[in-house]
């Protein structure tokens, strides 16, 4: 068994056709068939049920199937890796939420070049669904990202429990007053959510927090980012629920309420190829660290 035999079954396994599988590797179908025969042969038992359309695997097909995208997600990590050993210019491409860039990020980033000023960083503006496809793709090193993910090629650490906050127009009926506000009375609002695509998002967040309250929003508009929604925000035309590091947009037509909901929160993790421990990783999350402790923020101080 070569990794080429992992690579054609997990093309076939997806494609559940060979000809799409065929054109995917760019390869003739009766090469490919016999490729996956010979994959059978040689482990002994069947992975694809015979005559069946669409094309459906055996249980020992979809165990095989695991598997083997682990352990090709693992040799493209130890290709970027080696890779990136190799190359005599030290390198760190990060990839994050817009919503960081107002928060802690700048700080931790200057720090990091501070202290490691032989390292070229390069920053990239994506969602946390964008950033696990970059992770694996070697597009780029680390996201700072909000969503959880099972994905077993990537390694996620819970940075910290950012709380939520809600941005108004100054002209608001509940822009003034004192102490937070609850879901309940946001539930008649005009609500805008972000980012519209792609899902899961930040906005599900927002709408998982009052469906944990039991409630649901009567008037939710999707948009496409952040800089989006606080621009509405400031033309009267609705209200959002954001991260509380948001509140370094400065605004002049935007105000902020916190929210008294302990549940309200939006985590910020730290996510990494699964097998990567290089010494960029390892600092920029010490970098974290640091400046989390000159911000009195807790965390749990979790190693790569």
């Amino acid at each position: 068994m070569e990794l080429r035999h992992l690579r054609y079954f997990v093309a076939v396994a997806e494609e559940r056709n060979f000809t799409r599988a065929a054109e995917r590797l760019h390869i003739a179908q009766p090469p490919l068939s016999r490729q996956i025969q010979q994959l059978e042969e040689d482990l002994g038992v069947v992975l694809i049920e015979k005559g069946v359309r669409p094309l459906r695997l055996t249980e020992a097909g979809a165990f095989f199937l695991a598997h083997a995208r682990t352990l090709l997600d693992q040799v493209r990590d130890l290709r970027t890796m080696t890779q990136r050993i190799g190359k005599l210019e030290r390198t760190l491409s990060v990839g994050f939420v817009a919503s960081t860039l107002y928060g802690l990020l700048p700080d931790i980033i200057r720090r990091y070049r501070e202290r490691h000023p032989e390292v070229d960083i390069a920053l990239h503006e994506m969602t946390t669904v964008e950033q696990l496809k970059a992770l694996k793709e070697g597009r780029i090193d680390v996201g700072f990202g909000r969503l959880k993910s099972a994905d077993p090629s990537i390694r996620r650490i819970r940075l910290r429990e950012e709380p939520m906050v809600v941005a108004l127009f100054p002209g608001h009926r509940l822009a003034g007053g004192a102490g937070g506000l609850r879901l309940t009375e946001l539930v008649h609002e005009a609500l805008l959510v972000y980012p519209k695509a792609p899902r899961p998002s930040f906005a599900d967040q927002v709408l998982a927090a009052f469906s944990e309250a039991n409630l649901t929003p009567e008037h939710v508009t999707e948009v496409r980012e952040l800089q989006i929604a606080m621009g509405l925000v400031a033309a009267g035309q609705g209200i959002a629920i954001v991260p509380e590091s948001v509140q370094g947009m400065h605004h002049r037509n935007v105000v902020y309420r916190p929210l008294d909901e302990p549940h309200a929160v939006s985590p910020i993790f730290f996510s990494v190829r699964h097998m990567d421990r290089s010494p960029e990783l390892e600092n920029i999350l010490a970098a974290v660290y640091a400046v989390y402790d000159d911000h009195g923020i807790a965390h749990g101080g979790e190693k790569l």
